[in-house]
Order: structure tokens, then sequence, then C-alpha cells
């Protein structure tokens, strides 16, 4: 590591901008819905291309964000998806630093709380779309809750997840996720 990358990130260090693991260890995601390593319910599986779930959102829910967080963003995500850049299954931001969770079923509707922005899926459509891997191929879906330490996030309403991923991940103080799996 070059000297001037040490104190560039030193710097970053000293001023917030960057949160020491030890600043997030306590910051944790749970869910009714959804549980570490295991089957994803029907409930949150993808109506279409060949699937036949009820496409609803999980009920998330977080605790101990880490001092500084100014708002929430909520992603789900299958790295394992066959596409080389895997697949964005819900991408929300702007979710008030007040908020604490999402109810089950709250994409799409007015249970989000007030300010929270959903952006387009991989499937096309804003919002949550379920799992829904090729036949015979097990996938892992990552739920991950992100405070961050801006108010909102400067996107335009038809921001690429790419972009959505890249201002979260800028801006992002603490995470906690949830890793399910699913398989048809």
């Amino acid at each position: 590591m070059t000297l001037l990358l040490q104190k560039t990130l030193l710097g970053l260090f000293a001023a917030g901008i960057i949160a020491s693991p030890a600043a997030a260890q306590n910051f944790r995601l749970s869910s009714s819905s959804v549980a570490e390593g295991a089957q994803l319910a029907p409930a949150q599986v993808f109506k279409g291309f060949g699937c036949d779930g009820g496409n609803t959102s999980p009920q998330l829910a977080w605790a101990d964000a880490p001092e500084g967080t100014k708002s929430f963003a909520v992603t789900a995500y299958d790295p394992d998806a066959p596409t080389g850049s895997g697949w964005w299954h819900w991408n929300i931001v702007n979710i008030p630093a007040a908020a604490s969770q999402l109810p089950s079923g709250a994409s799409g509707t007015d249970k989000l709380p007030a300010g929270s922005v959903e952006l387009r899926n991989d499937y096309g459509t804003a919002g949550f779309g379920g799992a829904c891997p090729p036949p015979g191929e097990m996938h892992r879906y990552v739920f991950t809750v992100h405070a961050l330490g801006v108010q909102t996030l400067d996107l335009p309403p038809d921001a690429s997840n790419a972009l959505a991923g890249f201002m979260i991940g800028a801006n992002t103080i603490g995470k906690a996720s949830v890793t399910a799996v699913y398989n048809r």
C-alpha cells in the first residue's frame, strides 16, 4: 500500500466516512420470512419466468444501527444468477433513519416508510421480484440492510442497479445480511 493511500484511508477513518468494523458489529438484520441458509418460502418466489410463487416481499427488521446513520437502503441480490453480474431482486433507498423494519408484503404499497424509493429490479419492474433460478440450480439470495451516512441518495428515477449499488456502497457505514437459498 502506498503512503498516499495509507494517509487517505486514515483520513477517511478519522472523518468517519469509512466506519470501522467495531462501529457496526452490533448492527443486525432479522426476519420472520427469511432465515439464514434456509429455503425461501413460496411467498418469496417470483410469479413468471416458469415460477409460480407469491412474489411477496419478506418481513425484515433491523436493530443497533451504527452511530451516524441518516438513512437505510435494503437490497436483495442473487450472486449466482447466470448473467455475469448477478440478479437484483429488490433495491429500496432513502428509508428514513427512524425506520427499523419492513413488514411482509410492503413492496409497492403504502406500508413502506414515507420517503422510501423502490428502484427497478432486474425483472424490469419497480419493487420486489422473487426468486426464480433456472431449474435444477440452487441460488443464494442475500437480503441486506445498509446503514447510510446520508439522508438521501440522489438517484434518477430510472437508476440502474449498478448505479444504485455504487451510491449505496459509497455511503454505507454499516450493513447486516441474511442469506437464504432457493431451488426448483
